[in-house]
């Protein structure tokens, strides 16, 4: 399905294929992993009025919502195993308009914006650990984004490798802190109502919808494991398998977490604890354990962050490649093997929002629409199916069409409900979505002269 201008770009500048199936599966761990899990539940909790067992089931409905599109999405890429992973499934399938509005605002706003505040968060919490004014947190978080740019030119192993490293320790801190937690825990022994099963209500029903729309948040991130979709070895079979394996580690960790959270503290001080993690362990083991816990947030904010800069250039790579962005972003470093220039370019731009500080009302108004995008790409295997029925597909995903239908309809609905709930913020963010429309059209005629 690719278009004509794709052969204005240097065919022979292509990535190459490193990422096997373990690291594919921890690349999909650490690109949701950051510091959400660590601040969430309690905010859940409260929504839920404190019920344990409703927001276990929240977090355990969220996370089979994730699986499923992550499932659909490794059909996808089994099948498109390409650079750009939801870029090219919205391209084949809507058309190369619908894909560039995603591509442009990935750029502008989302993956800068989200390099940036993970950079500004990692700076954040290391003032935990080291006195920082407010000039050295600048500087801390500059520098965080201009060693991950370093990383990442230097080689997609090298990025890989930092990135399996590092996402091994947070995930094996967050489950050993889980584990102590539930050991030496006695927050189960409340006689509290919060564990038992609330009768069904609209009320419990509302909060409920409250409750999954902060959870999906918390689950978000594993789509941009398709972006590296074109790097991956054997990808028919390690893309699936490593979308649904990571999916899978997530959903039993992010759950162990929140029952580990309550067996320390209790369901009525968990709701009210903001920084439950710090919470649970200083409740435990003493203040001065706090301090690991920020340091396993350091860990994993690096980790997250390095995952969005190996990830997202590979969608300006392939859209410079289809020649609707400057071309030299489709350049791989002779050397190294990388879309250098899309790195490079990125990181500068995220180090510009960082300095600035405007990253943080740019992704306010802008990231709920990205899943628009996430619903457009999994809605993508229903055109595929239709158009191309006789096509070779390695992998399927199973509960076909129930299976794409959920996730789409998960994601729309998040979409409705930011709209409805923020109407002045979801309209700028649309139109900042838009003002990619006319961008589109001077790559269009460039490209075609």
């Amino acid at each position: 399905m690719r278009k004509e201008h794709d052969i204005k770009v240097n065919m022979s500048s292509e990535l190459k294929r490193t990422i096997d199936l373990r690291e594919m599966t921890l690349l999909v761990v650490s690109l949701v992993i950051g510091s959400g899990i660590f601040l969430v539940p309690a905010a859940v909790l409260r929504a839920v009025d404190g019920n344990v067992t409703v927001a276990l089931l929240v977090w355990l409905g969220a996370g089979v919502i994730s699986l499923l599109g992550a499932l659909t999405y490794g059909e996808l890429g089994a099948m498109r195993p390409e650079a750009g992973g939801i870029y090219v499934y919205i391209r084949d399938a809507f058309g190369p308009l619908a894909a560039f509005l995603f591509g442009w605002t990935l750029f502008l706003v989302i993956a800068p914006g989200s390099t940036a505040a993970l950079a500004v968060a990692f700076a954040s919490y290391l003032k935990e650990l080291v006195p920082l004014g407010p000039l050295a947190l600048k500087l801390v978080a500059l520098a965080v984004i201009a060693v991950l740019i370093a990383i990442n030119v230097y080689g997609t192993r090298g990025s890989i490798g930092v990135q399996s490293w590092s996402t091994v320790i947070k995930a094996g801190a967050l489950f050993i802190m889980a584990m102590l937690f539930l050991v030496k825990g006695k927050g189960f022994s409340a006689d509290s109502a919060a564990f038992a099963m609330p009768a069904m209500s609209f009320s419990l029903m509302s909060a409920v919808g409250v409750a999954m729309i902060s959870v999906m948040w918390a689950y978000e991130g594993w789509q941009w494991a398709s972006f590296s979709a074109g790097e991956t070895t054997d990808p028919q079979r390690t893309f699936p398998l490593g979308m649904a394996f990571g999916t899978l580690i997530l959903v039993v960790l992010y759950c162990l977490a929140n029952v580990g959270y309550v067996a320390a503290l209790g369901p009525d001080v968990a709701s009210q604890s903001d920084s439950i993690a710090a919470a649970a362990v200083g409740s435990l083991f003493g203040d001065n354990a706090r301090r690991l816990v920020a340091l396993a947030i350091l860990v994993s904010i690096f980790s997250a962050a390095n995952g969005t800069v190996l990830t997202a250039p590979r969608v300006f790579y392939a859209m410079a490649r289809d020649g609707v962005f400057f071309r030299q972003l489709a350049n791989v470093h002779p050397r190294f093997g990388t879309p250098a220039v899309a790195i490079v370019a990125v990181g500068i731009w995220s180090m510009v929002l960082a300095a600035t500080g405007t990253f943080d009302q740019l992704l306010t108004y802008v990231v709920f629409t990205g899943w628009i995008f996430y619903a457009l790409g999994a809605a993508a295997i229903f055109v595929y199916r239709r158009r191309q029925p006789d096509a070779t597909r390695p992998f399927r995903v199973p509960g076909y069409p129930l299976t794409p239908a959920l996730f789409v309809i998960a994601s729309a609905a998040m979409v409705v409900n930011t709209v409805f709930t923020q109407t002045s913020l979801s309209l700028i963010g649309i139109g900042v979505v838009l003002t990619g429309l006319p961008v589109y059209l001077f790559w269009r005629n460039r490209s075609a002269v």
